[in-house]
């Protein structure tokens, strides 16, 4: 049996790098997204969009044959998250949010993301999003979201300044956002405890 881990955002047709698992990769602390698939230019950037040695983690931007044009109806997004290839102003990258590293064998290594977002059971999720909703909860004056992964799943918790019951909280949050945004568990407190 050979196992294919496949990495890629939609915005590059899903599937961007490619790497067949191995034995010695169960070892490590990930498994590696692997090499970049055929039509597809793969870069790491620091935070000025020059390339970083291998070993050194920056963020990853793809493009190629695959890539969408970018957001319907959404320029400003689109701008944010598109621009010029660094090598050749004719071609396009997009800014995947995700920081990676090369590895020495030529693979790249996920480490993590450049922004708040999450992947929990296949949905994107912006924490800002979710936070900016609890906050405005009538109820609530300071809101903050984080993943669990102590469960046997990952998961949304929301910590809410309030006097309200946490069902309360819940409830109104579950008004104005889909069931995959909504905290699973949310815990209020008279306040966020604050590091000085």
């Amino acid at each position: 049996t050979r196992l294919i881990n496949g990495y890629g955002p939609t915005e590059n047709t899903t599937f961007t790098c490619c790497h067949q698992i191995k034995a010695t990769d169960l070892s490590g602390g990930s498994i590696p997204i692997g090499k970049p698939i055929a039509h597809t230019d793969v870069l790491v950037l620091d935070a000025q969009r020059r390339r970083v040695a291998i070993g050194v983690v920056g963020e990853l931007y793809t493009g190629g044959d695959g890539l969408a044009r970018g957001y319907i109806g959404e320029p400003e997004f689109t701008a944010q998250a598109f621009g010029a290839h660094p090598d050749d102003a004719n071609r396009r990258i997009y800014r995947t949010g995700d920081l990676v590293r090369w590895r020495e064998d030529g693979t790249l290594e996920f480490k993590g993301r450049a922004d708040r977002q999450v992947k929990i059971r296949g949905h994107r999720i912006e924490l800002t999003e979710v936070e900016a909703a609890l906050a405005g909860v009538v109820g609530v004056t300071a809101a903050t979201v984080v993943v669990d992964t102590t469960a046997s799943r990952k998961r949304l918790v929301g910590y809410a300044a309030s006097a309200l019951a946490a069902s309360e909280v819940q409830a109104q949050l579950a008004t104005q956002l889909p069931d995959y945004l909504v905290p699973s568990v949310i815990i209020t407190l008279p306040s966020l405890p604050l590091t000085a």
